[in-house]
């Protein structure tokens, strides 16, 4: 058998030789690394600073020490004093050397013990808290492409989620984004049957029916926990004569003759999206619309590549996508699928007017019509 010999002088697949080492480029970012670090862990302070009281404490009590706010808080002194330094140290407190005191400067008192405040970010660190917990089972399922559903995920990622978005929605459901589809507030206002696809905790569902109380609202989510909890707020919010929640995925959703389905930042998560969206095509009535609210995204990568889009393609990677492989077809839109991929699937789905109605700092709202 004839044999062939390599030699160097005529090899072209060479080894390429190892790049220069900017030693201050590297050192850079060992320390901005350290940074994401402090970040990392920030999270898990910040939900036990908002579990413990400490932030709500510190907006009521102005300037504190360590000693102080334990004893408000019925805390020990050491967990208080070392959480002030990790606050103050990340710039969320402010320190007075002269006096030992520590201070929530009232802007991020508002980001962080005003829960109707759309500035409200509790929810966000809770959510991203739970996420991470979750972590070992993403691993998994990243090395087999299975997939991880809603349901499986700790409560924080549950309550995070409606704790996070809710605010948003208290600010601009009723008063922005609903007045700006076409003909949609008049009908509302007269008495319109309206589906919430993907509900959850129900806070959008809610929040509706309390600003449109001649409407009827039917919401639905698969998950039954959160059914549970969406009845008992609807209870709580004194609609339980306008709203009813069931039990449901998107293609589950029973009746017809909707004049408004709204999908508040669940599309990306489905599995079918293309599916659920010939499902709202049948439960529409004529002339009916269909509002999608999705997290903020351009239509490239590099659009995106900002604070939130940071977050939202961390949150992909671990919660959004793995829920969406969970699921029948997989389809795997992502957080930050953008505008041209979610027309697409409303195009794909029959529908043929599509248009962003507006952008906040964290969504995207779109009015999708036949």
């Amino acid at each position: 058998m004839a044999t062939t010999t390599q030699h160097p002088e005529t090899d072209h697949r060479d080894t390429p030789e190892p790049a220069a080492i900017d030693e201050e480029r590297l050192m850079s970012f060992v320390f901005r690394a350290v940074g994401e670090v402090g970040a990392a862990l920030n999270a898990a302070l910040v939900v036990l600073g908002d579990q413990l009281g400490y932030y709500r404490t510190m907006a009521d009590h102005g300037p504190i020490t360590p000693a102080e706010l334990a004893d408000e808080t019925s805390t020990d002194e050491p967990y208080a004093r070392e959480w002030l330094n990790a606050q103050a140290a990340g710039e969320f407190v402010d320190y007075d050397p002269s006096s030992g005191r520590y201070t929530l400067p009232a802007e991020h008192a508002v980001a962080l013990t005003e829960p109707d405040s759309p500035a409200y970010l509790q929810g966000l660190f809770q959510i991203a808290h739970g996420t991470v917990r979750d972590t070992p089972e993403i691993l998994a399922a990243a090395r087999n492409g299975a997939g991880l559903g809603w349901h499986a995920h700790n409560v924080d990622v549950h309550l995070g989620c409606e704790r996070f978005f809710r605010p948003s929605y208290l600010a601009s459901l009723a008063g922005a984004w609903l007045p700006a589809l076409d003909g949609v507030v008049p009908k509302l206002e007269r008495g319109a049957r309206v589906a919430d696809i993907g509900c959850g905790y129900g806070a959008s569902t809610i929040i509706m029916a309390q600003a449109f109380p001649a409407s009827t609202f039917v919401g639905t989510d698969y998950h039954a926990e959160s059914v549970d909890i969406a009845r008992e707020r609807a209870d709580e919010a004194g609609v339980q004569d306008r709203v009813t929640f069931r039990v449901g995925s998107a293609d589950q959703h029973p009746d017809a003759g909707y004049d408004l389905v709204t999908m508040f930042d669940c599309l990306h998560d489905m599995g079918d999206p293309v599916g659920a969206a010939r499902h709202v095509r049948e439960l529409l009535a004529p002339e009916g619309t269909w509002m999608v609210v999705e997290p903020v995204a351009g239509d490239a990568p590099e659009e995106n590549f900002n604070p939130v889009g940071r977050a939202y393609y961390a949150f992909s990677t671990l919660l959004c996508t793995p829920a969406s492989l969970s699921q029948d077809v997989g389809a795997a839109l992502g957080t930050q699928a953008g505008p041209a991929r979610i027309r697409e699937v409303a195009a794909e789905a029959g529908f043929t007017r599509f248009e962003t109605v507006a952008t906040t700092p964290f969504n995207n709202v779109f009015g999708i019509r036949v």
